[in-house]
């Protein structure tokens, strides 16, 4: 079962360029950065009550995001929504006709399982399914 908006994920070239926006403008606090080596991308996130913004810098040429930020530039990349049970989300999804990127949960930042739906499934949101780590 989906429990909340666990947060935003927003592909960025430069996290050091984009904090500050988030920092001056929006007057968040960065409450950790993290390289996740499995998924080729370093982290910052953000607090902003019962949610976080996730930033995303690629760090390599032919990560995920990399590919992402050549197609579509900077902006929103998904939807993570936190769940007691991501093995179920999945089998419900995939039952429904979903595309699932991940069959099974992998590691993901901060500690947390996550797995993600194909935006072709989701109305063009890549849709991330996560549990674990923080809450």
């Amino acid at each position: 079962m989906l429990k909340k908006i666990d947060h935003l994920g927003i592909a960025v070239h430069s996290i050091a360029e984009a904090r500050n926006f988030y920092e001056s403008v929006l007057g968040l606090s960065c409450e950790k950065e993290e390289e996740v080596v499995s998924q080729k991308v370093r982290t910052a996130f953000f607090v902003l009550g019962e949610t976080h913004i996730e930033l995303l810098e690629p760090t390599s040429d032919d990560s995920p995001i990399a590919k992402f930020l050549a197609s579509r530039g900077e902006g929103l990349h998904h939807v993570a929504y936190r769940s007691d049970n991501i093995d179920e989300q999945l089998q419900q999804a995939k039952k429904e006709g979903c595309k699932l990127i991940h069959e099974a949960p992998i590691s993901g930042a901060g500690g947390k399982q996550v797995a993600f739906l194909h935006p072709k499934s989701s109305h063009g949101v890549l849709t991330e399914f996560c549990s674990g780590g923080k809450q």
